[in-house]
């Protein structure tokens, strides 16, 4: 349920056209909550419809112009409602631990590969946040929503230093010689 909260919240950072909202999500809300473009244009629909934001009137009438969306009182009750709103934690579901299981079942075969591109994966998105903190929140910066906004991307930050910290010790893992099997 939170795409359409997620939608509510860039919307009223910001009144944008289904494009516009893809494009940001691309660059920014993605990161923490991807959409499809074809999730993102069915829910806009589906809170126009009910109420939670509208179509702002075209500045100039023009032939296939984009429909620009605003929040309506009714969607920021509704954005308000769920923020406040208590949820627990959710259990991480992650397909590659997954793996690293079954490999210690059916065989490694593969995996350590696939570890060591999911480490570039972390370094690559590691730096990208680090840049988006030095270009987006340099020091002085200090208004309620920056700080607040500073705290998603330092939650990436951490993750991503997690998992770059997680894989460096997973693939020393497959550099130690195996142990002898008592069971044989």
């Amino acid at each position: 349920m939170s795409l359409p909260h997620a939608i509510l919240t860039a919307l009223l950072e910001k009144p944008s056209s289904g494009l516009e909202l893809t494009r940001r999500f691309d660059r920014s809300i993605g990161y923490f909550w991807s959409a499809t473009h074809q999730q993102i244009y069915r829910e806009l629909g589906k809170l126009e419809a009910g109420g939670s934001i509208r179509a702002l009137a075209p500045q100039q009438p023009a032939r296939g112009q984009k429909k620009r969306y605003e929040v309506l009182p009714a969607g920021r009750a509704e954005l308000a409602r769920w923020t406040a709103a208590s949820q627990d934690p959710r259990p991480m579901r992650d397909p590659l631990l997954l793996r690293l299981r079954a490999a210690a079942v059916v065989g490694t075969e593969g995996i350590e590969a696939d570890l060591r591109r999911h480490l570039d994966l972390h370094r690559r998105q590691l730096t990208e946040y680090e840049e988006i903190q030095e270009r987006d929140f340099p020091p002085g910066r200090a208004t309620a929503a920056d700080r607040l906004q500073h705290l998603v991307l330092r939650a990436g930050i951490d993750l991503e230093t997690f998992w770059t910290g997680w894989l460096t010790r997973a693939l020393e893992e497959f550099e130690r010689p195996a142990a002898e099997d008592p069971t044989s």
